[in-house]
């Protein structure tokens, strides 16, 4: 997870800032647990733990999922964040700016998917579920969710590097998650990234989310089907490739070729992957974030001469 010092990563320093939420955390971090668990671990009532539990989900350092169990339903605690990485302001005398590209989800280039299937828009679905044909309509441009259960999307985008500019971290942001049929939050997926035919690496999503609706999922979308993803944020430098801080390889910057004035992004599920789970990719107008998918490559601005 990156993080930085504007007011948005301020609830995570506030759900840090608590003994009892950094306890949570420790026991968390050795299996997932209900709130009763966790109350009894601590010795707290379960209103004071809800408490503890929504600050850290907000801050987007557990997620919660709705269980059957003994009792009835019960809401099970799990850790999903490692690592966080903080950026501090860089000197005024080493400036970092960023060409940025905001990439629609239907504006691919090449696909190859499985059923379970799907494009929409924030109006409707396109053409029919399950039928990869419609990968190719016309209207696929404006959609702003996709899903298959195996195969691939690419996208490609333009690099506006320039030659007295020295690059220095790509950052690719999406909101993502498994494809199960309807919905499994317990839907683990390999999920690979390639840039410019390298491999990056592969994530395992760890399910398809539909206990809570999305946050900005249009009105008409059904119930029972993908309603939010987690926002990753991939990115390359010179030490490698991480995922939220978390190292996914020893690919570099320099080794995808950086300075090609055009690059492909391939997203997939592989066959012989382990866990063979799909891909949801979730666009403005759904899910929890309200964002397409997002490339910042940052680079150092040159200093004027004296």
């Amino acid at each position: 997870m990156e993080l930085d010092t504007t007011e948005k990563s301020l609830p995570f320093y506030e759900a840090l800032a608590s003994s009892v939420r950094l306890n949570i955390i420790q026991l968390l971090a050795n299996r997932s647990m209900n709130l009763r668990e966790l109350a009894d671990a601590l010795g707290l009532s379960s209103a004071i733990m809800t408490m503890h539990v929504k600050k850290l989900e907000k801050a987007g350092i557990i997620r919660t999922d709705m269980l059957p169990g003994k009792g009835g339903a019960q809401k099970v605690c799990t850790l999903q964040v490692e690592q966080a990485e903080i950026l501090f302001p860089v000197k005024s005398d080493h400036i970092r700016e960023f060409h940025e590209s905001v990439i629609s989800i239907g504006h691919y280039t090449d696909f190859l998917v499985e059923p379970t299937c799907g494009i929409a828009t924030t109006e409707r679905f396109i053409g029919e579920v399950d039928d990869p044909r419609y990968f190719l309509d016309s209207e696929r441009f404006h959609a702003k969710i996709l899903w298959f259960s195996e195969g691939f999307v690419e996208y490609k985008i333009p690099n506006f590097l320039l030659s007295t500019q020295n690059p220095q971290k790509l950052v690719i942001s999406m909101e993502i998650s498994s494809e199960a049929p309807l919905t499994n939050n317990n839907w683990p997926s390999d999920i690979t990234f390639y840039l410019n035919k390298i491999k990056l690496g592969t994530w395992t999503s760890p399910g398809d989310f539909g206990d809570k609706r999305g946050k900005y999922s249009p009105s008409w979308w059904p119930e029972d089907v993908n309603q939010y993803g987690l926002l990753k944020h991939l990115s390359i430098s010179s030490d490698g490739t991480f995922i939220d801080g978390n190292r996914l390889s020893d690919v570099t910057l320099e080794q995808v070729n950086v300075w090609d004035r055009q690059w492909t992004l391939r997203i997939c599920t592989e066959k012989g992957s382990e866990h063979v789970g799909g891909v949801t990719l979730f666009g403005k107008g759904f899910g929890n974030y309200n964002q397409d998918i997002v490339m910042r490559l940052y680079y150092n601005k040159p200093q004027a001469e004296e």
